[in-house]
């Protein structure tokens, strides 16, 4: 969405296991280079800010996990093993996936406009559907407004309590976003904007006659065996164990416990989706390497655009369908998509060939922008050293 105490680490085990028996310590693994690399960059992140932080890494040679911080504030208990998580905006990438699977059964085009698909949804304020098209729904080029001002105008915690519980219905969403003159006319821009992916959801339920979750369930979830991952709509909870999430409305104020999501944002096809890092990994792994589009699809998924520099993503950043494209200090890119709401950000990964694929949760946002900076940069640092290793 529009958000963007240590964990016993393998070093310690290590030492630790000097005052074992010989025979005992003889079986303590040692860590390997990988292992201690991702567990230094999760500690980064928690001493950056971060309450609560876990990783999970895929490579050829085997999976990498760690974990820093705590999972709460107030028991102190640790970050749970492959807990669940909230996917945020990282749904759009499942939503993204169904578009252009229907857009190879010959079912959608990319190039069909929102008025032929939704007709009189998108007008008003300047905002024409006739000159948006799906593939500008997908990769943000639509200049459509976005519709976050109107469903959380007060970012406070008082707006927090008071609001977390009511849901809206996708042309509600619609119809908000639509009062507001749009960012550029389509095509000639790139803005994020939540209300594209909304629309993505509607237009899928008008052509398949079922909603995107159970298009996403049907298509994606079940073939590749992802039971953890689920599209809960309105349903508040997540699964246990997960940790709990804290967010700073303001700067130097007290962690607020916002594991209960708002869900006038977290509640559609733009970012309702749970599951945990081993799933999200198998997913864009899967995706990167073909099992999920056939090769003309993917190709449009993978036909970008660039990100503008002004927009809090790194330098050098494009936008597909779905799917964004970040440098590597190592050379080349990375596919991914992040999620994030009040307290917490998600960030999947993977290198272009699916081999590698990192996924991290942070479960803390600061309201401080220098801090925020801080925490984002050491989330982009552990990203890029976990993908690049190995190259």
């Amino acid at each position: 969405m529009i958000f963007r105490r240590p964990w016993l680490s393998a070093v310690v085990l290590a030492l630790a296991s000097s005052s074992l028996s010989p025979v005992a310590a003889s079986a303590v693994p040692h860590p390997s280079g990988a292992s201690r690399s991702v567990q230094r960059d999760a500690d980064a992140l928690r001493d950056a800010g971060v309450t609560g932080v876990a990783v999970r890494l895929e490579t050829p040679h085997g999976t990498v996990t760690a974990r820093s911080g705590v999972g709460d504030l107030v028991t102190r208990r640790p970050v749970p093993k492959d807990g669940y998580l909230r996917l945020g905006s990282t749904t759009k990438t499942f939503v993204a996936t169904v578009v252009l699977q229907l857009v190879g059964e010959k079912r959608l085009s990319l190039d069909q406009t929102v008025e032929e698909l939704l007709p009189g949804v998108v007008r008003g304020a300047g905002n024409d559907g006739r000159t948006v098209t799906l593939r500008d729904l997908l990769r943000h080029t639509s200049g459509l407004p976005e519709y976050i001002q109107d469903v959380f105008p007060d970012p406070s915690a008082r707006t927090y309590f008071a609001d977390r519980w009511r849901a809206y219905e996708p042309e509600e969403l619609v119809g908000l976003a639509m009062r507001h003159e749009p960012a550029f006319p389509a095509g000639t821009g790139w803005a994020y904007s939540n209300t594209n992916y909304v629309l993505a959801g509607m237009i899928i339920e008008k052509v398949t006659g079922r909603t995107w979750a159970q298009q996403v369930h049907d298509r994606v979830l079940r073939p590749l065996g992802l039971r953890d991952t689920d599209t809960p709509g309105t349903r508040p909870l997540l699964p246990r164990p997960h940790a709990a999430d804290h967010q700073q409305f303001t700067p130097a104020g007290p962690m607020v416990d916002t594991t209960i999501p708002y869900r006038p944002f977290d509640s559609g096809a733009d970012g309702s989706m749970t599951g945990t890092a081993r799933d999200l990994n198998r997913f864009f792994a899967a995706l990167a390497s073909g099992k999920l589009l056939e090769p003309a699809e993917l190709a449009a998924m993978r036909d970008m655009v660039p990100v503008p520099p002004d927009t809090g993503h790194p330098e050098g950043t494009r936008d597909g369908l779905g799917l964004f494209l970040t440098p590597l200090s190592c050379g080349g890119g990375y596919l991914g998509h992040g999620g994030s709401g009040f307290g917490y950000v998600v960030r999947a990964a993977t290198t272009t060939d699916g081999r590698r694929t990192v996924t991290v949760s942070a479960h803390s946002r600061a309201a401080d922008p220098k801090a925020a900076a801080r925490q984002e940069e050491a989330l982009r640092d552990l990203v890029d050293h976990a993908l690049c290793r190995g190259k």
